[in-house]
């Protein structure tokens, strides 16, 4: 049988990865409108190169913001404003930026840099920028290098970078772990949710759900499927005669013995009591009352007992298919019907019966 239907955690991952390009786009534009002004203030102060790298980059970001507009490609985003970032961190600590103070932009790119990547790629890309920074302050003399730096600015800069990334990093470690057990919560919330107790079967809450994704794909694509409504005969006498525990333990074998005999493609449920309902996907009207006779035989003869004390046990079953039926309320009506009927018939019984071909036809009654 198969495994219970999982919370919807494609809809949570877009709704995390809506919320991550919210704020990738707003820092964008934050980081624009800053290089805009301080680009100003370096055209007026006569550095006009400073200023038109700064606006350069204030492009660039307008053209990833404007890019994912169009495209969506929250990857590409990603990928694009990092790569901005990073080259424009680098020519800051290069050139000094203004009165050498450039290299201090670089403290708000761990928050970032962890927020958009993993963990693993973050530090990964955060020790390659102190290598580039290291390499920078170490040689002042290479050609692409124009600022030289204290060596008390050099200790204090690389010690507070250290402390951040690593401050970030437990920061966002703990919040990820925080998060997976929230989701793993959840998830055993909503499957103790679909699950029946007794039994450890689908409940009906669960089953309506697959009853209604099954529909869907019929209408979308014409697969039909059949569902069995069975019952356990004369129940009451179980819990009349032997107890309540009897009962309940008669239900959890009877749960066993049929995920061993349904496919692994069909879903049993407990449907509510002692009636159970399989969802045959895929699957005629013959193939579903074959299915169904070689449960109804197999639970005959299984030796149900409780406490050393044989119990008999048999089952009635009233079977369906969708091509019988036009919605899923008159499905589930139809079996029900079929379901009485065999009960009527005499109990441990499939209905509708199919005649074999060596049954005699009845002779029609004379007028």
């Amino acid at each position: 049988m198969s495994e219970l239907l999982p919370i919807d955690h494609r809809y949570a991952g877009e709704h995390e990865e809506a919320q991550v390009s919210r704020v990738l786009t707003w820092l964008s534009v934050m980081a624009t409108a800053f290089l805009i002004v301080i680009g100003a203030k370096s055209w007026a102060s006569d550095h006009m190169v400073h200023a038109w790298v700064l606006w350069s980059f204030a492009i660039a970001l307008s053209i990833n913001m404007a890019y994912f507009a169009r495209t969506g490609n929250l990857a590409f985003q990603k990928f694009s404003l990092l790569l901005i970032v990073s080259i424009l961190f680098a020519y800051l600590v290069a050139t000094g930026g203004e009165s050498n103070t450039g290299p201090l932009w670089l403290y708000a790119f761990p928050p970032l840099l962890f927020y958009v990547t993993s963990l693993r790629v973050g530090t990964v890309v955060l020790v390659l920028c102190t290598v580039i920074a290291f390499i920078v302050f170490s040689f002042p003399e290479l050609p692409f290098v124009t600022a030289e730096y204290h060596t008390d600015f050099k200790i204090r800069f690389f010690s507070t970078l250290i402390f951040e990334s690593m401050f970030c990093y437990i920061l966002e470690a703990s919040r990820l772990k925080a998060r997976n057990e929230l989701v793993k919560q959840a998830d055993s919330l909503e499957k103790a949710a679909r699950t029946d107790e007794l039994t450890r079967l689908p409940n009906r809450r669960d089953m309506q759900s697959r009853l209604q994704m099954e529909f869907s794909r019929y209408q979308r694509a014409g697969h039909h499927f059949s569902i069995a409504l069975l019952d356990l005969d004369l129940f009451k006498n179980i819990n009349d005669s032997a107890g309540h525990d009897a009962g309940d333990d008669v239900l959890k074998q009877f749960a066993t013995l049929a995920q061993s005999i349904v496919r692994q493609t069909d879903v049993i449920a407990r449907w509510g009591g002692e009636e159970f309902l399989i969802l045959l996907p895929d699957t005629s009207l013959l193939q579903a009352l074959s299915l169904a006779e070689r449960l109804r035989s197999e639970v005959a003869s299984y030796p149900f007992e409780f406490r050393g004390k044989e119990l008999p046990v048999t089952i009635s079953a009233g079977v369906c298919t969708i091509a019988k039926a036009g919605t899923l309320e008159e499905l589930l009506r139809q079996a029900d019907a079929n379901l009485y009927n065999a009960k009527e018939s005499g109990r441990n019984r499939i209905a509708p019966r199919v005649r074999t071909r060596d049954e005699p036809v009845a002779e029609p009654a004379d007028a």
